[in-house]
């Protein structure tokens, strides 16, 4: 085993060598133990120096968060930025967006956490907080445009701003101890509900256009083969609804003859039908008398 070189041997680093040393050692313990459980001593130790030399630098270990939130929060703040202005269709415009998120949580997630912890008043506009609304603001410019687009009321562009940012926030701080499902299909699930709602989910969301398309063709070839079995069914129901009908009406034919019979009989006695009455030739009346009455 190789034994560290004696401290008179080991090179020496410059002042902003040594800088950067001590904000990859605060980042580490910050993210683990936050602010207030990490000491100037513990940071000391990791570097190998002694604790003026913190002190030197930074002022104090609020300072070296201070810096150490700060780089994280422009770190951040870029990529989701340029994700936004880097699409021209806003659907990729989100899908990049969130996708900048959730690879920035995968490959900085110490940065993240220390964002997440929301920072102390001592550190300025740094925040997790500030971060979300300052992305915010670039997103409500976009969300204008948009609704302005479909002759919707711009004026509720804020209100959607923070929505969309708040719901792949929220799914980003999830996804930090999950980290299942892959960054992509969570990004994918993200944008589905953002760009198409409820009630209109995609059934396997993707982030390739050309997936998507082949998704929606499929669905399609399935509603079609869907509404042909639907109009199959539908004729085979009618057609046994006549066949129903048609028994019925032959199985009811002799009692409806029956009915007409005990209405004819029910007539009174002696009534005798209009056509059945013989015609009677006209004579004098006192012919037909004289024949019934002698004279």
């Amino acid at each position: 085993m190789t034994e560290p070189a004696p401290r008179s041997r080991r090179k020496r680093m410059t002042g902003k060598e040594r800088r950067e040393q001590l904000l990859t050692i605060g980042r580490t313990l910050f993210a683990e133990r936050g602010l207030d459980g990490t000491s100037v001593e513990e940071i000391a130790a990791a570097a190998g120096v002694s604790k003026p030399v913190v002190y030197e630098h930074f002022g104090g270990k609020e300072g070296l968060y201070a810096v150490v939130v700060d780089r994280e929060f422009e770190k951040l703040l870029g990529l989701v930025t340029e994700a936004l202005n880097s699409a021209i269709h806003y659907r990729s415009k989100l899908e990049k967006a969130a996708l900048a998120l959730l690879e920035y949580i995968e490959e900085h997630p110490d940065g993240f956490r220390i964002l997440v912890r929301d920072s102390h008043g001592g550190t300025g506009t740094g925040s997790y907080a500030s971060l979300l609304s300052e992305i915010a603001g670039e997103v409500e410019h976009l969300m204008a445009q948009e609704l302005d687009r479909h002759d919707y009321d711009d004026k509720f562009a804020p209100m959607y701003a923070q929505m969309l940012v708040g719901m792949v926030a929220l799914t980003g701080q999830w996804w930090l101890d999950a980290r299942r499902p892959k960054r992509e299909e969570v990004a994918a699930h993200v944008v589905n509900l953002a760009w198409n709602g409820l009630s209109g989910l995609e059934p396997r969301p993707s982030l390739d256009p050309k997936q998507r398309r082949k998704e929606r063709e499929r669905m399609e070839k399935r509603a079609e083969r869907e509404a042909a079995k639907a109009a199959k069914a539908e004729e085979k129901a009618l057609a046994k609804a006549e066949r129903a009908q048609r028994r019925q009406r032959r199985s009811g034919e002799p009692e409806a003859g029956g009915a007409e019979t005990g209405v004819a009989e029910a007539a009174p006695a002696g009534a005798v039908a209009a056509e059945e009455i013989p015609e009677i030739a006209a004579e004098p009346v006192a012919e037909a008398v004289t024949e019934i009455v002698p004279r």
